[in-house]
């Protein structure tokens, strides 16, 4: 039975929110087991019609330059995302099997958007998507035409636009060109048994210690401490990005990227190149 549970504001295509993935992912392995996560979905754009797309592009240059992860921000001037709105409903179809479902899938979005310039903002596409994250692509389908889902996807968007005292003493309100207010992305409310919140707000939920605590409060145990070894972190997770592996391993960064050099030599590894980054996978 789980402790508590994780309530995750994100969206596929915040590239903040993909910074926290190496704190999401070291989260998840140290509690295994003792928490559930919901992934809220926080709609970043209904429409890029009137965005600056290279203030867009400036902005995930300089998070990843922030947050270490790899990207590719010419997925804005050869193949722009037209809304964030269909990504995020897919992710509600995908944790309708579950949330390690909905994390897969999550995962597959991310990647697609981040790094490798997949335009993910219509049915096909995010359908396709489905059959690359180990979830039941039919059922996938169905859940994502249904208007359940559409519904769920709305509660979310409610949730985020309704920021609790907390979130505003914290500093994490983002307000739209229209006055509208929602909650940083991305963000954590880790909801006690007793039903007590512990909230990591803006970008403190990048930071792996700050929702460690947050657990911990929440009445969480830790079931693994310590370093995890990049090859196990890869078994388990799938690809990771070079600081995922940093944080998971705790290894100091050039030792770490001495060691996946040379797995990568060794034909243990395959490292998959990003225009800033590396992401790595079994060989």
């Amino acid at each position: 039975m789980m402790t508590a549970q994780v309530r995750f504001y994100t969206d596929p295509a915040c590239p903040w929110s993909w910074a926290a993935e190496p704190a999401v992912r070291r989260l998840m392995w140290e509690f295994d087991g003792e928490l559930d996560f919901a992934w809220v979905m926080g709609g970043l754009a209904r429409s890029y019609e009137h965005a600056n797309l290279l203030d867009v592009v400036d902005q995930w240059l300089e998070d990843a330059a922030a947050g270490g992860m790899p990207c590719d921000p010419r997925i804005w001037t050869q193949n722009p995302l037209s809304s964030t709105y269909p990504a995020c409903q897919a992710v509600k179809a995908a944790e309708e099997q579950g949330w390690q479902a909905g994390y897969r899938y999550l995962r597959t979005l991310r990647e697609g958007i981040m790094f490798e310039r997949r335009k993910l903002d219509h049915a096909n596409a995010l359908i396709d998507a489905a059959g690359r994250s180990a979830i039941d692509r039919a059922r996938f389908e169905l859940d994502l035409r249904s208007h359940a889902i559409t519904e769920a996807f709305g509660a979310d968007l409610e949730e985020v636009r309704d920021p609790p005292e907390e979130a505003r003493a914290a500093g994490a309100i983002h307000r739209s060109s229209k006055g509208r207010e929602r909650i940083s992305l991305p963000s954590a409310v880790i909801v006690a048994e007793s039903g007590s919140r512990h909230g990591v707000w803006g970008s403190d939920a990048v930071d792996a210690e700050k929702l460690r605590a947050a657990a911990l409060s929440a009445g969480a145990k830790p079931i693994n401490e310590g370093a995890l070894d990049p090859r196990d972190a890869i078994k388990r997770f799938g690809r990771c990005a070079t600081r995922e592996l940093e944080v998971l391993s705790q290894r100091p960064l050039p030792v770490l990227e001495a060691e996946l050099w040379g797995l990568a030599r060794d034909w243990q590894l395959k490292p998959v190149s990003a225009l800033t980054g590396t992401v790595w996978e079994l060989a």
